[in-house]
């Protein structure tokens, strides 16, 4: 049946597949290591993380409504044909095997295995570890069912119940009172930006650009026909998936910041994680939570392998079968994931630097591309704008040996004279509005042409 809007029932219908795409192992340990890390500064840090973390993804998946598109690539190549294509298979790559898939094995070891393990042999029991989670992942990968949609039904609403319990118990018990933990010395000020950053660890933002089409397919199925409408709904769903995920956010966050009354400043927000569940819940509590999360990731990587494949076949065509890329990707996964969940976050950090504000710039063109009329220009000049000082960022964010090996200091001071806001790590604003400013012009200066040819 026709209509233009959904029931409140079939909204959050809408909403629960939002936010069982978007919660997994980041959503979890970045806000904890964030509380760490900016302890009395936590409240604009959490503002600044639900920013990235919230309101972006969200607007991302409308994005995709709203421009009618079948895909990402569909969407990133209104910017042009190839740009399409490397955006593309760059974003997959980073929420694939370079790096999300991966740390969905070093998430669950670090709170499931690591904490029984200890130093002993640690790193056989790593290579361990993932030989086996990603056995399961190749095994249901190759053999996509019901698996997928029964661990989601059965093992989220389960770890939330586990999460709920932990933060309950920790935030009536905290190890210190937030307003008394001192900052790290990046968070005693600008702890809004700080925090702005810290949530692209999470990915959803390219995540949402990846698959909106599922939940855009999700709202039509329900009847909703027209794009406009489709749009208006989908970010209605939206809605109400940001004020839980910022909800979370928000008490993890917290719950972090006083958990430093226990314990120093961890190596990233696994090992936080794992340290204040045993705290609170003990062993058996701890060992439940993890096996929890680790469901929760082993449903994430075999999501992320098939959407991964199947999007290769289309940028790839001819090479490989779904079955080829599946492999390929899950035995490269395994490979990464033993480098350590501290290492994946490490070099990570860079790329998404890269990506976070080419996805943006890309999600606000697609917002408003009827403003200016769809025009090809404002999308190249302003993804060009955005591209340049992210290039910067990207290796101002890169390991301090790799920094020193390639001479990358003088680079970085040379981003800080010649770009904006580069050290809150937003140079790339300012460059966009100029690419905007100059993409108007050439739509501008293109249509006059076209207009006096036809006189």
């Amino acid at each position: 049946m026709k209509k233009s809007k959904l029931t409140m029932k079939e909204t959050i219908v809408v909403a629960s597949t939002l936010f069982g795409m978007f919660f997994g192992a980041g959503n979890l340990i970045f806000p904890v290591h964030l509380g760490q890390m900016a302890g009395s500064n936590s409240w604009p840090a959490i503002i600044g993380f639900c920013v990235t973390a919230v309101t972006v993804p969200i607007l991302a998946v409308a994005a995709i409504g709203n421009t009618h598109s079948d895909d990402l690539l569909s969407l990133s190549s209104k910017v042009s044909g190839w740009y399409g294509v490397v955006f593309t298979a760059a974003l997959y790559l980073t929420i694939g095997p370079f790096f999300a898939i991966p740390r969905c094995a070093s998430v669950s070891f670090t709170t499931g295995v690591a904490p029984l393990v200890g130093e002993s042999h640690f790193r056989l029991w790593q290579l361990l570890f993932s030989f086996v989670f990603f056995a399961f992942v190749m095994y249901f990968s190759l053999r996509p069912g019901k698996i997928t949609t029964w661990i989601g039904r059965i093992i989220n609403p389960l770890f939330l119940v586990f999460l709920a319990i932990l933060v309950i118990v920790a935030l009536v018990n905290p190890g210190a009172p937030m307003s008394q933990v001192e900052p790290v010395d990046a968070y005693k000020s600008g702890a809004f930006f700080n925090g702005f950053i810290e949530g692209y660890g999470t990915m959803d933002a390219i995540a949402g650009l990846a698959f909106g089409i599922v939940i855009i397919n999700v709202v039509r199925d329900l009847g909703i026909e027209k794009d406009d409408d489709v749009a208006k709904q989908t970010l209605k769903a939206g809605v109400f998936t940001g004020l839980l995920m910022a909800l979370i956010y928000l008490l993890t966050i917290i719950m972090g910041a006083q958990s430093r009354g226990l314990f120093e400043l961890s190596d990233n927000g696994g090992i936080a994680l794992t340290q204040i569940s045993g705290h609170y819940l003990g062993g058996f509590g701890s060992f439940v939570l993890a096996l929890t999360i680790t469901f929760a990731c082993l449903k994430t990587a075999i999501g992320l392998v098939t959407s991964c494949s199947e999007m290769f076949i289309k940028l790839v065509p001819g090479k490989l079968n779904y079955r080829g890329w599946a492999m390929v990707f899950t035995l490269f996964s395994f490979a990464v994931s033993n480098v350590g969940l501290t290492a994946i976050i490490t070099y990570a950090i860079p790329v998404l630097m890269l990506l976070y504000p080419l996805a943006t710039v890309l999600i606000i063109m697609a917002l408003c591309e009827k403003a200016f009329g769809k025009s090809r220009y404002v999308y190249a000049w302003v993804s060009l704008g955005a591209f340049i000082p992210a290039v910067f960022d990207f290796f101002k964010t890169m390991p301090e040996g790799v920094q020193n090996a390639l001479h990358i200091p003088a680079m970085t001071a040379l981003g800080q004279k010649i770009f904006p806001f580069f050290d809150l790590g937003l140079g790339w604003v300012v460059p966009a509005l100029i690419g905007l400013v100059i993409g108007l012009v050439l739509t501008a200066v293109n249509k006059n042409k076209g207009a006096a040819k036809a006189a």
